[in-house]
């Protein structure tokens, strides 16, 4: 089983990310509404992947992102950005910092689906 957890302030954007992953079979998924709490939940817990929002009202993102890099024991897990923050300069700036991929805001259920199971190998697309 692979275990997701999925970082943003808006509670409606969390959601909609776990609605359009749940098509991605073995998967569990836990809820950060702030960059303090996810670094919480990634000190108490290991993930297989985090999906990351950039604009937090507390912890932003990207220092969510370099505590993650900084981390011996999490610094190979995989983290998708997923940002309104769509442009080339953002994307960069990101992906510089230690991001492994980036999905720009709005998305479609089969673009995050793509990019979660490419940075999970193993997931296997649900036939239900």
């Amino acid at each position: 089983m692979s275990s997701i957890l999925v970082v943003d302030d808006s509670k409606v954007m969390r959601d909609i990310v776990v609605a359009c992953l749940r098509a991605i079979s073995g998967t569990s998924f836990v809820h950060a509404s702030t960059g303090l709490e996810a670094i919480e939940r990634l000190s108490l817990a290991p993930f297989d992947l985090m999906v990351l929002d950039l604009n937090m009202p507390d912890v932003g993102g990207i220092e969510v992102l370099e505590f993650v890099r900084g981390q011996d024991r999490l610094r190979e897990l995989p983290v998708l950005i997923v940002t309104t923050r769509g442009d080339e300069e953002s994307r960069e700036r990101v992906l510089r910092a230690g991001a492994t991929a980036f999905l720009a805001k709005p998305f479609t259920p089969d673009a995050i689906i793509a990019q979660v199971r490419a940075l999970l190998p193993q997931a296997v697309e649900s036939r239900a």
